[in-house]
C-alpha cells in the first residue's frame, strides 16, 4: 500500500446559501499533519468538522467506481479526490479497513477513528440528489483518522499497517450497524466497543 494522492483545501463559498465549505480540494505533493488535522487543511464548520477525532479523511478508490455505476448519467463527475478526502490510495476500502487500525505515512501514525457521516453538500458537489444517502447506505463513507505522531506525508510513501484489533469492526460492519434501528443489540454493543472508536460513534451506537 502507498500514498497515490493527497489533497487540500480551504474554505469557500459553497452551495446555494454559499457557506464556506473545503469539500473542493486541491492535489498537494505533501501535507503536514497536526493533531487537528493537515496545516494545508482547513474547515468551514469547525463544529461539524476537523479536530481530533476527524483530523484526516481517507476516501477509497474503489467506492468511486461503485458511485460510477450506480450514477451513470453523472459518471464522470466522480473523479479521484472529488468528495473530498485527504488521502488517496489503491487497495484500502470501508470493508478491509478496522476501526482502531493503526497506519504509518510518512513521518506520521494515523488511527482510524470512525466512518465519515456523509452529508448534503455531497449532493450539491455533484449537483444530484441521493448521494449521500446511497453512500451511507452503502457502507462507502470513507474514514476519519486521529494523529498519533505528527509529521509529514509525502506521495509516493508506503502505507505500512502497524497494528490492529482483529476483533474491531469494519467501517462498513459500523454503518450497517448504525443504520439499522431495530435488533442487533448485542452486536451494537460489541462493536461500540471497539478499541479506537470516536465517542460519537460509541453514542450513535447506543442510541
Amino acid at each position: 500500500m502507498y500514498i497515490e494522492a493527497l489533497y487540500a483545501g480551504k474554505p469557500t463559498p459553497f452551495g446555494p446559501r454559499k457557506t464556506p465549505s473545503s469539500i473542493i480540494k486541491q492535489p498537494f505533493q505533501t501535507i503536514h499533519v497536526e493533531f487537528d488535522g493537515a496545516v494545508e487543511d482547513e474547515q468551514g464548520n469547525k463544529k461539524l468538522h476537523g479536530g481530533p477525532e476527524m483530523a484526516i479523511h481517507q476516501y477509497s478508490q474503489f467506492s468511486y467506481q461503485v458511485l460510477k455505476n450506480h450514477f451513470e448519467s453523472i459518471a464522470d463527475r466522480f473523479v479521484i479526490g472529488s468528495i473530498g478526502e485527504n488521502i488517496s490510495s489503491p487497495d484500502m476500502t470501508d470493508e478491509n479497513v478496522l476501526i482502531g487500525d493503526i497506519y504509518k505515512m510518512g513521518d506520521v501514525l494515523l488511527q482510524v477513528s470512525s466512518p465519515r457521516a456523509p452529508c448534503v453538500k455531497i449532493n450539491q458537489r455533484y449537483f444530484h440528489k441521493d448521494i449521500d444517502l446511497f453512500i451511507a447506505k452503502q457502507g462507502i463513507t470513507g474514514w476519519y483518522y486521529r494523529v498519533m505522531r505528527e509529521g509529514k506525508i509525502t506521495i509516493g510513501d508506503p502505507i505500512t499497517l502497524e497494528d490492529r484489533d482483529e476483533q474491531n469492526p469494519s467501517i462498513k460492519e459500523v454503518m450497517r450497524l448504525v443504520r439499522t434501528k431495530m435488533g442487533l443489540r448485542e452486536q451494537k454493543q460489541e462493536a461500540s466497543n471497539a478499541s479506537g472508536l470516536a465517542q460519537e460513534w460509541v453514542k450513535k451506537l447506543m442510541r
